[in-house]
């Protein structure tokens, strides 16, 4: 279950934030020290595909086992993200090497797999399944070539060096299915620094593998389960025919190089920013927009605004300027409580616990201490925020209740606590049944349903309740006019001041400050990338905060210039029209980006999303909602009322 944001002050933050940290290590991520013959253990984490988006076990392929099967004690964000990391048989040492190694099986007994095993084995290679790896806590990579350079001399060309996280499980060519039944690590270590007599202790900084495919004719092996690997390009790939039993062998060498690379820096090679320019293109072209934003608000507030105010205050010639402008013939009515005073008010709440989750999160995984290092802390640690945060979401939601003449607190808070997280997580059981029939490791583990509904009911609720119990009973928004016995007859609207047409008006702006992270973000999500740049997401949620702050105001405004004091619902809906643009967007990468064909794939795809669309809803339709609030508030205690 994966936004974006970052920008000259904070340039040197960030500066700051990515450079070689030397002797500062996150707790729980220290480094590991291995003396010369120490073994390295290799462990597997899952199996992945942005085709299918279903997560796969390691050992749910035929793959070589070791004598015991041991699965590591896995944090909230890890069973989540369907990790299962389990130990594996490769055998390797701390700067050994090993030309090729059989990894299970005799020389005269390769592995067999039945044909239920093909099938599945070809299955998963057609879906384009990858395999990923670790070894002291770094996950494996392949590493990929590109010529930029192409149009000129050979040697000339510039290569381009890129990482692929895993390494694909096999290939397809002319409708034959090949296996990648011979992985080539390479590992990287950098030499610590000791005194003369101490022996010398290394750290591993980069997991590299090749993966090729080797028929068994062209592998030969010995009783030692020692292997020659076949010279040059003239052996054969290692064929799966699903339809009956295939033999083969699988095999391993390892290669170990020096590096410079000092062990605070070995995730740079996978966070390699090849695309730095668009993200600071990105952040200057949301500046532009929350500029423009600031000159017609600027225009409003500064000249409109206080000509109507001075107008409205002058003692002489009160009729025609109330016959000029409606902001204030509406002031009677502008604060009657709207329809489900509950409702909106638990909305809101909701609004304000994501709100705060989300700064937090952002903050603290800009700081570093959330980095893809620390497997599954960026998931776990947004859960358990989210459930703390509850007593900031109940404080004000009781408070904007009280304040809409609302009188059923207990009711109010029941329905503060249960509204979103319940719609959350009716979805995510609906799709998580699916992922069970698929028996994929994304499906969560029922223990762990159990314990997220523990949380849910014994931290979230009581502390909504809480916060809910003194938002009521504080003093209620101070309103500076009084409201009307009788509703005002509400003139007929423009067709721009349509509903549908406020929306799609006011969540341009916002999303165009956005979209460009948003890409990075979904890619994260959805192609198994690495998404780290949370100084630009610290950045972007900024502006974000700032823009659809400035739009609501001028929504909220021209409403009540056309004289409409309906605003409460409406501002909130308005406000998050960029939740809108982001469901637009999320279909065109669907179409465009990704190759899933399949149902269930898609109904993940479009489950998820929605739950992505509702959270950015909330949480833009809520900050909308409170600057328009102050605003409301802030013109009409200017005004003199008779």
């Amino acid at each position: 279950m994966a936004a974006a944001m970052d920008w000259l002050p904070w340039s040197l933050l960030l500066l700051s934030l990515t450079c070689d940290t030397g002797a500062f290590y996150v707790p729980g991520v220290a480094p590991i020290n291995f003396h010369q013959n120490d073994p390295v253990e290799i462990k597997a984490v899952k199996l992945t595909s942005s085709r299918t988006q279903l997560p796969y076990e390691y050992y749910s392929l035929p793959f070589c086992q070791p004598n015991k099967i041991t699965y590591k004690a896995e944090n909230l964000g890890e069973v989540l993200r369907g990790d299962r990391i389990v130990n594996t048989p490769f055998q390797v040492l701390m700067n050994s090497e090993k030309k090729c190694e059989v990894l299970c099986g005799q020389s005269n007994k390769p592995v067999t797999l039945t044909v239920e095993q093909s099938r599945l084995v070809a299955e998963r290679i057609s879906e384009d399944y990858y395999v990923h790896l670790i070894a002291d806590n770094l996950p494996v990579a392949t590493r990929l070539e590109l010529y930029s350079n192409r149009d000129g001399d050979d040697k000339k060309k510039e290569k381009d060096v890129q990482f692929e996280h895993g390494y694909r499980l096999g290939f397809t060519d002319v409708n034959k299915i090949y296996l990648h039944n011979h992985l080539s690590f390479i590992l990287y270590y950098h030499r610590e620094d000791l005194e003369e007599d101490r022996e010398h202790t290394y750290r591993v900084v980069r997991f590299e593998v090749i993966p090729q495919s080797i028929r068994l004719e062209d592998l030969k092996a010995d009783e030692k389960s020692s292997c020659t690997l076949p010279e040059g390009t003239n052996s054969s790939p290692q064929e799966i025919d699903p339809t009956k039993e295939n033999q083969l062998y699988f095999t391993y060498s390892v290669h170990w190089e020096e590096s410079d690379i000092k062990w605070a820096s070995r995730w740079d090679t996978y966070l390699t920013m090849s695309d730095v320019q668009i993200h600071w293109f990105s952040i200057i072209n949301s500046v532009v927009v929350v500029f423009f934003l600031s000159g017609i608000l600027s225009m409003i507030i500064i000249r409109t605004l206080r000509k109507d105010i001075a107008n409205y205050n002058k003692e002489d010639d009160i009729e025609d300027t109330m016959e000029e402008s409606g902001w204030k013939l509406v002031h009677g009515d502008v604060f009657r409580p709207p329809q489900y005073p509950m409702i909106l008010s638990s909305l809101l709440g909701s609004g304000i616990q994501l709100f705060c989750m989300i700064l937090i999160v952002i903050f603290v995984a800009m700081l570093g201490m959330l980095s893809p290092s620390s497997r599954g802390a960026l998931m776990t640690t947004a859960c358990f925020l989210f459930m703390f945060m509850g007593v900031f979401g109940g404080f004000s939601a009781g408070r904007l209740y009280r304040t809409l003449k609302g009188h059923r607190w207990k009711k109010g808070a029941f329905c503060t606590a249960t509204l979103y997280p319940g719609v959350v997580f009716g979805i995510c059981f609906v799709l998580n049944c699916f992922i069970w029939g698929k028996h994929s490791s994304g499906a969560v583990p029922f223990p762990t349903m159990v314990a997220l509904l523990c949380m849910w009911f014994g931290i979230s609720l009581p502390l909504v309740y809480l916060g809910y119990y003194f938002g009521f009973r504080k003093q209620p928004y101070d309103n500076p006019v009084r409201t009307n016995q009788i509703p005002r007859q509400i003139p007929e609207q423009r067709w721009y001041m349509n509903r549908f047409v406020g929306i799609l008006m006011a969540g341009i702006l916002p999303f165009g400050a956005m979209f460009i992270e948003l890409f990075f973000i979904f890619s994260a999500i959805w192609e198994n990338q690495f998404y780290y740049l949370f100084g630009f997401l610290f950045l972007v949620f900024i502006i974000l905060v700032v823009s659809c702050s400035q739009i609501s105001i001028v929504m909220v405004y021209f409403q009540l210039c056309a004289e409409d004091y309906r605003w409460w619902w409406r501002n909130f809906l308005v406000s998050g029209g960029s939740a809108f643009y982001v469901l637009v967007y999320a279909i065109f990468y669907f179409v465009n980006k990704l190759d899933i064909v399949e149902f269930i794939p898609s109904l993940l795809y479009f489950g998820y999303t929605a739950l992505m669309v509702l959270s950015f809803w909330l949480l833009t339709g809520t900050i909308g909602f409170y600057a328009a609030y102050m605003f409301v508030r802030k013109i009409y205690a200017a005004v003199k009322i008779d």
